[in-house]
Order: C-alpha cells, then structure tokens, then sequence
C-alpha cells in the first residue's frame, strides 16, 4: 500500500532543515549494520517467495537514538519531585529536541544519505522520527536489503532477511529501521461481555457500571462537585482504527452527561483513511469506547483522536505526532502486543529490544514535557501471548509462557490494570463478593460445561483476566525499587506450561505459590475491567463495505483497554482540580502509595479469590502484579498530587511546555 507523508521538516530553532549544513561525505565510511526492530524468529522463518517488484512504494520510519539519556532520566524525576529545582517545570518541543535529540548536523547526515538515492524525507519536530518514502529499489540501494514478499504464519507481507546498512556516520545514530517490514501483530485490548448482542438501550442492572456509577465507586465525584470536569485540557487518543464520532456524542448524551459539541478533533496519521474501509475501521469498537470513557470522565475537556495505520510505522507515527504536536496534557492508548511476539528470542539474548524501545523514548519525550501517559496491559492474566494460538503461532516455544504488554512494558508509561467489581450469577455459578483482580477462573465451573478442553479454547476463554507480571525488556525503574511487594510475587497454579511452554494444561489441583521476580513490574493501577461488570458502548453497525454508519446500538464491553482511556480523562481531571498539570503520574504515585495516608486501596487477598489467573496478592504488602497499587480514591490521588505544587517557582524562568 502506498502511503504519502505530511510532516513537515522542522529543525529545533523552528525552520526548515536545509541543505546549508555543512555536506556529509560517506565513501570511505565503514558499513554498519541497522536493527530493523522485529524478532529474528519472523524474519527467518518465514516463507519468502519473490521479490517486491522495485517500483513499489514504502514509507519507512528512521528511528534516531535519545541523546543524553542519563541527563534525560535526570531531568523527568525531577519534574516529579517536590522541592526540585525543575518540579512541574516541563520542555517545550524545541528545547527537548535540543538537549535530548540528534543535533541538525546528525539529522541531515541521514537525510541528505537518503537523498542520494531519491528517498524523500520529512523530520518530525522531535528530531526523533524520520519518515521516508521511496521505491522498493531506492531502499534495498540504501540498506544493502533485498525487500521481498513473505508469509509467516498465514500472514502475508513484505519483508527482508538482510540486516540493513549504512554508512557509520549514518548508522551510529539510529535506533532502527521500521517499515522495511510492514509485518505487525498489535492487538485491540478490548473485550465485549460473552453473549452480549446489540440493543437499543444501555446495558442497565447492577453489574453494568456507567460514568456516573464509576465516579462514585472511585471517589471522582467530590472532584465534579468542586466544578472540576477537564476545562482547559486536552485528552489524546492514539489509535489505530476509524470511527463513527456521532456514537460518541449519543453516548455522552444517553449518559447525561453535557459536552461542547465540537469537542472532538481527528487526525488521520499516514494517511490512514486513505485505506480501505475494511481496514480502517478494523478494530473501531476499540476506538469508540476510547473516545466515549475517556470523554465521560472529563466532560469539560476537548478530545484530539490520532488514528494511524495498524503497522508498525503507523503506531510510531501516531505517537510521534501527538507527542510532537504538544497539544495534549493527557495521552491513551489501548492497543498493544505481547513481549514475547515482538522480540522473540530476548530471553535468550538473541535479538535486542530496540522496537520496545521506540516507544520508550517517545514516552520519555512525554514525560518531559509534562504528558501524561496510559497504556492498557492486556487482556490475557499472566499469559499475555496465549491469545495468538489461533492466529497461526500453535506450537511456538513461549506462547504459554509469563509474559506482559507492550507498549505498557515501558518504564516509562502508567500501565493501566483491572479489577472485577462484586457480581453474583447462581446459574453460572459465580459469586464474587469484594472487589478482586480481574481473572476468569471464578468463570471455570461454568465455562466447564459450555465448552471443550481443547487448548484453543483454553487460550481464547480461559486465560482472560487483567495484564500484569515482570517485563523482560525492561529494568525495575527506581520508583517501584524499594516499595514492598516489587519484585516478589505470590501466584495461583491453574495452569501448568509443558516444558518449553508452546502448550498448556489445566491444574484441577492448583496451589498458591511464592517467589521473586525482576524487571518492571505491571500493572501501575487498576480499575474495573471485567466485561461482565463493565460498560455499555454505543456503536453504529458496519455495512457491507466495513463503514459503521448501520443500525446503531449498546453493547457491554470492558477489558483494560476500558481502564487506560479513563485514567486519561480522570487526568484531565485531576488537572483541572488542581490548576496544574501533574504530569508522568509514576515516581508520584508510588511515593504516594507507601505513606500512611496512600489514596489507593491495595487488592491483598490472596488465592483464587482475587488473581489475574496467576498473580494474586501479596497481603502486608502495596503492590503486587496483578493489580499493581490497587484502585484509586481519586479525589484523594488528586489532593495528594496537589501537594508541593506552591514550590514550582522554577517553571516561571524561562522554560516552557
């Protein structure tokens, strides 16, 4: 598919990138190689059966290395911290790019390297992202490749088993190459509730929680009675699929909530509705229910809605776009992608993580400029990866195995875990009486009977609960070091992995076990996901062509793709109620979370009573990996973030946002 680029090339004085920097000489430079981004278990085992023709156009995303990264690092915790001399003191766009990007001479050596072969380029104003757009054969000329079509897995798409080179000078600053691929698996981490068809009114009873409910049970209300609902704020939405913006606006006004009714912008990155209908608006449930929570959590507040392709320069691009435009003070996202499909061999040492990378760094930008980011952990318990058996990867070592999100992975972003809110059902034999991580083996007497015990179904009904677990991409950051219950773990044995984790069986016997982990630790903070207490969507039906403008109707839905979005509009919140803009909730958080006064309440229990299908609780402890610090009183959160805001002095001398 061709894809045109819009970005303009901005340098961080604000002007054009010119060629009258100083020309880059590349003869005599050592060839280096360039990490495309994606698993070597993809790109060597797949099938590759011809080459793309050369006049085939693709875009391709160069992604530059952080700058300073220490200083960086630096800098963000002191933008968290009472009584630093940057407290709440964010960078502007132009100033990050300055101290913590490529320079202007380091960006033009790639970009007059491109030119040579008639590659065009564009520079998005974070000197970060380099978008590309030439020929097949413009490329595999560049990169010493040989772009050619592949399968794998039943997956069709274009790809190269060559690593990509270039000059030192060229090389030595980029992370890696995405596009040269356009293979991708990121998944909506959204789940409708079993057996819920389209109605036309909302879902009511006791378990179909609305905005309204939601405030109530999380303390949100004093905060609306204070007259705070997200005035003067900004909410963004990152994305990868179309939607319908008239079923937001019926939504708010089913729920009665009172909006502006030019409240909501769309950008469509890479040209993204320039796809076919099919494909764009695959995966528009996810965006709706983004839009429509985050919205019902913030009246007051605007809406911006990135919408990119489902590849992996679309995703970079989105957040690229909407971390470089700086408009937002609140960022979402809900789609994401197991650890263990985007670098398959990590563990092993065998490929390095550079694609989680990407987005790590683009949340560090974030976090700088005072951006507040949410990210859904995932829908799959503990197994994050078992949803893929049946796309194609039955069989693969590691399917099964204790794996977490990503983008959420990265230290980097708030990772928004779920909760199941008390529920009783006599027939399917369920009784859930205190709030609990979300897992569905409080599910298993009843899913018993309903289905086989086939390993497909296992994957697909059975391992269904709130992400959370130890990153293996990424270290524990220093805000979680030290907080009790990081890094140690207790877990429920419902499942047992055979010996390289490619199968599984069900335990009939499970036991609580104990031990230690390491790496980041997921979730941050949770919410109610579980889709049988979850929330009503009003979604338009698609025709024919894939456009959803049939027959609108409510549906009930949850998953953590529910919680990310509405931690974002409670951020616009909490921004509003304090007249400040709180930035990266993490560091803060976790200081708030272990003082006496801690405004979340901890989901201790431990046993089948309260996990997320193997993670449980961890009691005498703040935190454990299934639903990380607990749940909010967000009024609470809110005075707490509010505190020490009388120091930032510093953010009146002559830095910006």
């Amino acid at each position: 598919m061709n894809l045109t680029k819009k970005f303009l090339a901005v340098a961080a004085t604000g002007t054009l990138l010119t060629a009258a920097l100083p020309s880059v000489a590349f003869a005599a430079s050592k060839s280096n190689a360039i990490p495309q981004g994606i698993g070597s278990q993809v790109l060597q085992h797949s099938n590759y059966f011809g080459n793309l023709p050369s006049s085939t156009q693709v875009t391709v995303d160069i992604v530059m290395k952080i700058q300073n990264k220490q200083a960086l690092t630096k800098y963000i915790h002191g933008t968290t911290t009472p009584g630093s001399w940057n407290f709440r003191r964010y960078l502007s766009v132009s100033q990050f790019s300055r101290e913590f990007a490529p320079s202007r001479w380091q960006i033009h050596s790639v970009t007059n390297y491109l030119k040579r072969f008639g590659i065009q380029s564009s520079v998005y104003p974070n000197h970060l992202v380099i978008t590309a757009t030439g020929t097949v054969g413009q490329f595999n000329k560049a990169f010493s490749v040989d772009i050619q079509k592949a399968r794998y897995k039943g997956k069709e798409f274009h790809a190269t088993r060559r690593e990509p080179r270039a000059p030192e000078s060229v090389a030595n600053n980029i992370l890696c190459i995405l596009g040269l691929t356009n293979y991708s698996n990121m998944q909506s981490l959204s789940m409708k509730k079993p057996g819920s068809k389209p109605s036309a009114t909302p879902p009511s009873g006791p378990y179909a929680e609305t905005p309204a409910k939601m405030a109530k049970h999380y303390n949100v209300t004093p905060l609306y009675k204070e007259g705070a609902k997200g005035q003067g704020q900004t909410i963004g939405i990152v994305t990868l699929a179309g939607f319908n913006p008239s079923d937001a606006y019926h939504y708010w006004k089913a729920m009665g909530i009172n909006v502006n009714p030019h409240r909501l912008t769309v950008t469509n990155v890479d040209n993204a509705n320039a796809q076919s209908p099919s494909v764009y608006y695959s995966g528009y449930d996810e965006t709706t229910l983004d839009v429509e929570q985050s919205g019902a959590m913030a009246p007051a507040a605007n809406i911006h809605v990135y919408i990119g392709p489902n590849t992996d320069t679309g995703f970079t691009d989105a957040y690229a776009k909407a971390i470089s435009e700086n408009q937002v003070q609140e960022l979402s996202v809900s789609w994401g992608e197991s650890e263990q499909i985007i670098n398959y061999f990590v563990q092993q040492n065998q490929e390095t993580p550079e694609y989680a990378q990407v987005f790590n760094q683009l949340y560090m930008e974030a976090a700088a400029q005072g951006i507040s980011t949410f990210a859904s952990s995932g829908d799959g318990g503990a197994y994050d990866s078992a949803v893929y058996y049946d796309y194609g990867f039955n069989g693969v070592a590691g399917l099964f195995g204790r794996v977490v999100d990503n983008p959420a992975d990265s230290p980097y972003v708030t990772a928004a875990g779920g909760t199941t809110l008390p529920w009783q059902n006599a027939s399917r034999n369920v009784n859930v009486k205190q709030e609990r991580a979300w897992g569905w083996d409080y599910y298993y007497s009843h899913l018993n009977t309903e289905l086989k015990p086939t390993v497909s179904n296992w994957a697909a009904d059975y391992l269904v609960g709130d992400g959370g677990g130890f990153s293996t991409i990424f270290k524990t950051p220093s805000y979680q070091k030290g907080v009790p219950g990081v890094n140690t773990y207790a877990g429920v044995t419902n499942w047992i992995p055979n010996s390289n984790a490619s199968s599984i069986t069900s335990n009939p016997n499970p036991k609580v076990v104990t031990g230690v982990g390491s790496g980041r630790n997921m979730p941050d903070v949770s919410l109610d996901a579980d889709p049988e207490t979850g929330y009503g969507v009003y979604l338009s039906q698609q025709n024919s062509k894939g456009v959803p403008n049939q027959t609108p109707g409510w549906v009930q839905y949850g998953g953590t793709s529910v919680v990310s979005p509405q931690l974002n509009g409670l951020t616009a919140v909490i921004n509003s109620a304090d007249h400040t803009r709180v930035g990266f909730w993490n560091p803060q958080i976790y200081r708030f979370a272990v003082r006496k006064n801690s405004p979340f309440t901890p989901l201790n229990a431990q046993g089948t009573s309260n996990d997320n299908i193997f993670y449980t609780g961890q009691p005498g402890t703040v935190y454990n990996q299934a639903t990380g610090l607990g749940v909010p009183n967000v009024a609470k959160l809110a005075k707490d973030f509010k505190q020490g805001q009388w120091g930032e002095w510093g953010r009146f001398y002559g830095y910006g946002r």
